[in-house]
């Protein structure tokens, strides 16, 4: 059953859109006019976690930006072998690759805990980059961006071993907290989540972990991954 919105509610929302987009790397610095459109035609959702928000091959009918919480975007082999191809933190849009170049979703994208995002229709976000210059460059350095990453996904898998597809992962995605350089033990960094990442298996990367701390540049704690030699990390990760 549909429900209607007031016009209060409704201002509200898109205040919350714009609050959102302003922590949005790509749209953050587009010009007022250009986010209060954006926000007019965002619309709020929630997922649990482990919700799936789209599966491979559907058509790609929304673009997606994260406010909270992580997803995993993945692929399954034939064989039923999970590859993750993107974990997505607050911030961050998905779904767009797809929607811009009018083809399927090329992957599943599963909520990895309670996400909240901001959903905008195809229909709605061609017409804007139509209309407004600045969010269509904007649209293309998001792209642009994302085909690096893939590109190095592509020489992880196919130039490094696991040890230094590890050592690369841990440093792309540190963060300093507390004086420490660290991976915080979010549901993304599971070893089931990190094994599928990195193109392997669990017992594979329990045991490239375990090889990182004997050669004391990282320690594996309970909620965390600490890095204790970034530099000796960044020569493990080189081809």
């Amino acid at each position: 059953m549909s429900t209607t919105t007031t016009p209060n509610s409704k201002d509200t929302q898109t205040e919350n859109a714009k609050r959102v987009l302003r922590n949005v790397s790509h749209f953050a610095e587009l010009p007022l006019a250009t986010q209060d459109a954006l926000a007019g035609v965002a619309v709020p959702r929630q997922f649990a976690e482990g919700q799936v928000i789209f599966i491979e091959g559907e058509p790609a009918n929304y673009l997606y930006i994260l406010e909270s919480g992580w997803v995993k975007a993945s692929r399954m082999s034939p064989e039923g072998r999970e590859q993750a191809m993107l974990i997505v933190k607050p911030g961050e849009i998905f779904g767009d690759v797809a929607l811009f170049t009018n083809t399927p979703y090329p992957g599943t994208v599963v909520a990895l805990e309670a996400v909240k995002v901001w959903a905008i229709e195809k229909s709605d976000i061609v017409a804007l980059v139509t209309r407004y210059p600045e969010l269509a460059l904007a649209v293309i350095h998001s792209l642009g961006q994302r085909i690096l990453y893939y590109i190095g996904l592509v020489e992880d898998l196919s130039l490094r071993n696991v040890e230094a597809r590890l050592a690369n992962t841990l440093l792309k995605n540190a963060e300093h907290l507390q004086g420490r350089l660290l991976i915080r033990r979010r549901k993304w960094a599971t070893f089931d989540t990190m094994a599928n990442r990195l193109g392997t298996v669990r017992d594979v990367l329990s045991r490239a972990l375990r090889s990182l701390e004997e050669e004391g540049l990282i320690r594996v704690e309970k909620h965390a991954i600490i890095i204790l030699d970034s530099e000796g990390l960044a020569q493990r990760g080189n081809p």
